[in-house]
């Protein structure tokens, strides 16, 4: 079978924003290629490193990050070719217009699209998932790779497939790192925007009491709860498609969101109306650069920033909501 190739060259801070335009034409399953995740795990020499690394994983530390797009070859999708590159043309315009910040560089975004006969494309990406310590306690792991357990983490098994997330990103690990700092036996927490469910079930295997993920991709959805099944936290946490702004009947202690920055400020607003006073807003997917501009938006709606952590070019944000107050 013949298959359509795109591939989108870009920067490690323009991954985010390529799969983003992506998402907005409707096309969830991508593969990433980012050498940073390679160069972040060798600088390491402790904490939150992959278990081991294979030689051709080493080699992606060479290459330019990519964003690629896989489609059958067919008339219809011969066209979804041509919106793949007018999307990113716009992309491409819209940080040249500063858009994104003035320090945005979002690498080349060259689109280079080519025909080949061959299967393989839909396993590729498994090649560069292996089992990963994300947090003092949490290791996720692809679900065909063995790990044997001797340090007694606790372990999140994960089939993420090509949409969504493995849980290596560095935003995945800031917000486990920060729930497990701030959950309390019995929580409720609410995931907002929670693609294959890895903080869903981070949030129960960290003893949270109810935890209700949603998701706007319905896809999503049907992924994260099967991961929920898989790692059997299924009577902890449920997901459900849904959008926080549109009727979410559902109070929680801690609300996380690894979401883009734009977003997690749209959502602000909604999350206090979701939160129980004193409850915390922890939301990562930030860049560095507009870590000011979040945690300002923050405070002028009234949250008290509790903490911000860092790794790489990314931030997570830990906002209160007071007691007593209204937002």
């Amino acid at each position: 079978m013949k298959y359509i190739e795109i591939c989108i060259e870009t920067s490690g801070s323009g991954v985010e924003a390529v799969a983003t335009a992506l998402l907005n034409i409707g096309i969830t399953d991508t593969v990433v290629e980012d050498p940073r995740d390679v160069e972040d795990l060798m600088e390491k020499k402790q904490t939150y490193d992959w278990d081991y690394v294979d030689d051709s994983v080493v080699e992606m530390m060479k290459t330019t990050p990519k964003v690629t797009v896989y489609f059958e070859d067919n008339r219809v999708n011969r066209g979804r070719a041509e919106e793949v590159k007018q999307a990113i043309a716009e992309l491409k315009k819209q940080q040249k217009e500063g858009y994104f910040g003035r320090e945005a560089d979002f690498g080349s975004l060259s689109v280079t699209v080519k025909t080949e006969e061959n299967t393989s494309w839909k396993d590729k990406w498994k090649e560069y998932f292996k089992p990963a310590r994300i947090s003092e306690q949490i290791v996720v792991k692809p679900t065909w790779e063995e790990y044997d357990n001797v340090g007694g983490f606790k372990i999140i098994e994960i089939d993420p497939g090509m949409a969504f997330g493995t849980g290596t990103h560095e935003t995945t690990s800031l917000c486990v790192k920060m729930l497990e700092k701030y959950i309390e036996p019995g929580d409720r927490v609410l995931d907002v925007g929670c693609g294959s469910g890895i903080l869903s079930i981070a949030a129960a295997l960290l003893n949270a009491g109810d935890v209700l993920g949603i998701d706007i991709d319905p896809t999503a959805v049907e992924v994260a709860k099967d991961n929920i099944r898989l790692n059997g936290v299924g009577s902890t946490a449920k997901v459900q498609y849904g959008d926080l702004a549109k009727g979410l009947d559902y109070r929680a202690n801690i609300i996380v969101a690894n979401l883009m920055a734009d977003l997690v400020m749209m959502l602000s607003e909604d999350a206090a109306a979701h939160l129980r006073r004193g409850g915390k807003f922890i939301s990562s997917g930030i860049l560095t650069e507009k870590e000011e501009e979040v945690t300002d938006f923050l405070k002028n709606k009234g949250f008290l920033i509790e903490e911000v952590q860092h790794d790489g070019e990314w931030c997570a944000i830990c906002a209160l909501m007071p007691e007593g107050d209204q937002l």
